[in-house]
C-alpha cells in the first residue's frame, strides 16, 4: 500500500489555514495514519504555530518542507501566499526526515548529516532522496556533488531550494517541529517504490555553441576568450542579460542542457553573475523563448514523466518550478498547473512550489543537475 493525500488552504490566517488542511487531510486519509510528509508554506505565516498543530495531529511525522515563491496542488492549483501539504502512508517503503545544519558553510558535512540522520533506521537501498534546501545561503551545486557522494548512482535525486517571495532576505526550512534556515532538509525513501522525472523550460538555444573560457564558480569572465558581456552583445545587441534570456549550458558529452539566469553583470569588467555556478571548459548557447513555449514546457515535463514511469499509475505528483519562470510569465504563472492537469492521465493527488533553484537529473538514468528556470515533474508510486 502506497497512498498519498494533500491538503491546501489559501487562507491567510495561520491558524485557519493549518485547520483547513489538517481537516482535509483526516477526511482522505479515513483513519490511516501518515508516515511522512512535505509542507511548503508563504514566507508570512507563523510557521512555528502550523507546525506545533500538525504535531499535534500527528506527533510521529516525518516531516520536512519550506517557504516559497508560490503553491502548487491538486487541490487548488497555483496559489499565492498558502499553505499546502503532502502526506505519504506506505506499509512497503520506509520514509524518513533528515537535516543538515550550516550548508553554506559546511556543505559536505551538513549533506553527510541529514544523510546519516534519516538512514539511521534505514536497512534497505534508498530509491529516492527529495531535498529542499536554503535558498538564498546555499551554492546549489556544491550540495547536489555532495548529495550525490552520499547517496551514490542508484538514488534518484529531486527537490528544489527554498524561496521568500522574491524578496531575497531570508528562507526557512522546516523539519519536524523546527523552522529554520541555512540548512538542508531531506526524505528519504526505500523500499518497492517507482519514480521517474520530466525537466522542461521552455528556452531555446540561438546561434553556436561556444566554450567557457574563464569563470569563476558563478562569475562568467570569458567566453571564446572574449568578454562574457560581448558574448551577449553579439546576439542580443544592446539588450543586457537578464532572466528572460539565460545560458544553455552542456557539460562536456551531454547533448543536452540545463539553464543559467543572469541576476547581474559590471560592464566595465565584462562579466556576469549568474544565480548558480557555472564549470570552466563547458559549451555555452544564448536562450530565448516565449510565454506560450514557457507554458507548453510544464505540459512536455508531465508528458515525458509519464512516459517514463516504469509502472501503471503513479501514485503522486510533485512539481518544483522556479521562482524566475513565475516572473518572466506574471499573471500567467497560474496557467502553468493548468496545463500540466490537462494531460494527467490520471487524478493524481500533486504537490509542488516556485523555487530558488530545481532539482533533478536531465534524463532518465542521467546524473542530478541544479537548474535555472525549468519545470519539473516527479511521480511516485509502486508496483
Amino acid at each position: 500500500m502506497f497512498e498519498v493525500v494533500v491538503g491546501h488552504s489559501n487562507d491567510p490566517d495561520s491558524q485557519e489555514a493549518v485547520a483547513e488542511i489538517l481537516e482535509q487531510c483526516l477526511s482522505a486519509l479515513a483513519g490511516k495514519t501518515p508516515q511522512a510528509g512535505i509542507l511548503y508554506a508563504a514566507i508570512d505565516f507563523e510557521h512555528d504555530l502550523i507546525l506545533e498543530k500538525i504535531y499535534q495531529q500527528f506527533p510521529q511525522l516525518e516531516l520536512i518542507g519550506g517557504t516559497t515563491d508560490g503553491e502548487i496542488s491538486s487541490q487548488l492549483g497555483f496559489q499565492d501566499d498558502s499553505l499546502t501539504i503532502m502526506l505519504f502512508c506506505s506499509d512497503e517503503v520506509k520514509i524518513r526526515a533528515g537535516i543538515g545544519k550550516e550548508a553554506s558553510q559546511r556543505p559536505s558535512i551538513a549533506v553527510k548529516q541529514a544523510i546519516s540522520l534519516a538512514k539511521a533506521e534505514i536497512d534497505r537501498e534508498v530509491s529516492l532522496c527529495i531535498a529542499l534546501p536554503d535558498g538564498l545561503k546555499s551554492n546549489g551545486v556544491v550540495l547536489i556533488k555532495a548529495l550525490k557522494q552520499e547517496l551514490g548512482s542508484k538514488a534518484t535525486i529531486v527537490g528544489g531550494f527554498t524561496a521568500d517571495s522574491w524578496r531575497f532576505e531570508q528562507t526557512y526550512q522546516f523539519y519536524q517541529r523546527q523552522v529554520l534556515t541555512d540548512t538542508i532538509p531531506v526524505l528519504l525513501f526505500s523500499g518497492n517504490l517507482l519514480v521517474s522525472c520530466g525537466v522542461n523550460s521552455g528556452w531555446n538555444p540561438i546561434g553556436k555553441k561556444s566554450q567557457v573560457t574563464k569563470v569563476k564558480q558563478n562569475i562568467l569572465y570569458e567566453v571564446d576568450g572574449k568578454p562574457a558581456l560581448d558574448f551577449y552583445r553579439y546576439y542580443l545587441g544592446d539588450l543586457f542579460p537578464s532572466l528572460e534570456y539565460p545560458l544553455a549550458v552542456y557539460e562536456p558529452d551531454n547533448h543536452k542542457f540545463y539553464l543559467r539566469a543572469p541576476n547581474g553583470y559590471d560592464r566595465e569588467l565584462g562579466t556576469i553573475n549568474f544565480l548558480a555556478d557555472i564549470p570552466e571548459g563547458s559549451f555555452v548557447q544564448i536562450t530565448e523563448t516565449t510565454r506560450e513555449a514557457i507554458l507548453s514546457s510544464s505540459e512536455v515535463s508531465m508528458q515525458d514523466a509519464m512516459e517514463r514511469y516504469p509502472g501503471y499509475k503513479p501514485a503522486a505528483a510533485l512539481f518544483f518550478s522556479c521562482a524566475a519562470r513565475r516572473q518572466v510569465l506574471g499573471t500567467k504563472a497560474k496557467e502553468e498547473y493548468q496545463m500540466v492537469k490537462q494531460h494527467l492521465q490520471f487524478d493524481l493527488p500533486s504537490c509542488g512550489f516556485y523555487s530558488n533553484g530545481e532539482i533533478a537529473p536531465l534524463e532518465k538514468y542521467g546524473a542530478t543537475l541544479f537548474h535555472n528556470e525549468t519545470f519539473i515533474t516527479v511521480l511516485l508510486g509502486t508496483k
